[in-house]
């Protein structure tokens, strides 16, 4: 039987172990995280302050906005520490609480792109009844169900996982804490914990992508039917092709990441993966919905006022 001792902390191995590459990664992902809080902040903003972008798709833009700020900074900021530091240990109970945070914002952000995808297929196809379908309340529920939803599917990994032995080397193969690398360092039963790992986090994001496709398809087959006009078909799809860029930018690594089994070789492709979605997919975004929507464009240059974005919009104009 396997001595078991009471971890302290863990040791984050990193993006890394080549010293000099270090300086090159801390730059890289500072930027990254300058642009992700400048850019899903000023969306934040205009749907917040802008009386035209009181609609539901803007209020779920904004709360999509608010989580990607919210989720790149469960990992970046400890990640651009530990890049400037030799020592990069995180404590057991920061790295449960990094855990908690991580999968209850990255499920909530799953949850939200379905409810994106039911706002688009609301609007698109019934239009007459949109504004009672999608008031102000039904709206605040659906929200409210995605955090709150997501808030106890957390709760139930960090939990699990907290309640592990550990027993072999506290080095963790990754730069942040996941259930997936926190698993391997485990000398009791992780059965449960792998189950949970695939089928409900599966279920989950599955769940969620199943039922974005499935408002897509309403879309289109709805707009053939009625109107039997690809010039329609093409102007409604326009509007959902933001959205359909960050779902996929969103479920691929995702997907990768959490629906395979988990291996000794797969932990290098998990981390790289997890670079995408933690960190790239939350820039990415607001740049997404700028370049394609007029309205935020709109309401960029008129909340702040600046020639700078008369100048980088004008090109991109409709």
């Amino acid at each position: 039987m396997e001595n078991v001792t009471t971890v302290n902390e863990f040791l984050l191995l990193g993006l890394t172990s080549v010293q000099q590459l270090q300086p090159f990664f801390f730059m890289i992902f500072l930027i990254i995280y300058l642009i992700n809080l400048v850019g899903n902040g000023a969306i934040l903003v205009i749907a917040i302050l802008e009386p035209k972008l009181h609609s539901p798709m803007y209020f779920f833009l904004g709360n999509l906005s608010c989580l990607d700020i919210c989720y790149s900074s469960v990992t970046l900021p400890k990640v651009l520490i530990n890049l400037l530091s030799a020592h990069r240990a995180i404590s057991f109970l920061g790295c449960i609480t990094q855990l908690h945070f991580f999968h209850f914002l990255g499920s909530t952000e799953a949850i939200l792109l379905a409810v994106m995808a039911f706002d688009r297929f609301a609007a698109i196809c019934n239009p007459l009844r949109y504004p009672v379908i999608m008031n102000p309340k039904v709206c605040i529920l659906l929200a409210a169900v995605a955090w709150i939803t997501s808030f106890f599917y957390a709760l139930i990994h960090s939990v699990m996982t907290a309640r592990l032995n550990f027993c072999h080397s506290q080095e963790l193969n990754h730069f942040f804490c996941d259930v997936k690398p926190l698993l391997e360092l485990a000398c009791s039963n992780t059965l449960l914990n792998q189950w949970l790992l695939s089928v409900v986090t599966g279920s989950i994001s599955m769940g969620a992508f199943l039922l974005t496709l499935l408002s897509y398809l309403y879309i289109i087959c709805s707009l053939l039917l009625k109107h039997k006009s690809c010039r329609i078909l093409h102007k409604a799809l326009s509007t959902c092709a933001s959205h359909f860029t960050v779902v996929c930018l969103f479920y691929g690594p995702v997907g990768f990441t959490y629906i395979r089994p988990a291996s000794a070789t797969s932990m290098t492709q998990d981390r790289m993966v997890a670079i995408v979605y933690s960190a790239v997919t939350p820039v990415l975004n607001p740049l997404i919905y700028t370049l394609r929507n007029k309205d935020v464009r709109l309401a960029l240059k008129k909340t702040f006022g600046s020639k700078l974005f008369k100048d980088c919009w004008q090109h991109h104009g409709d």
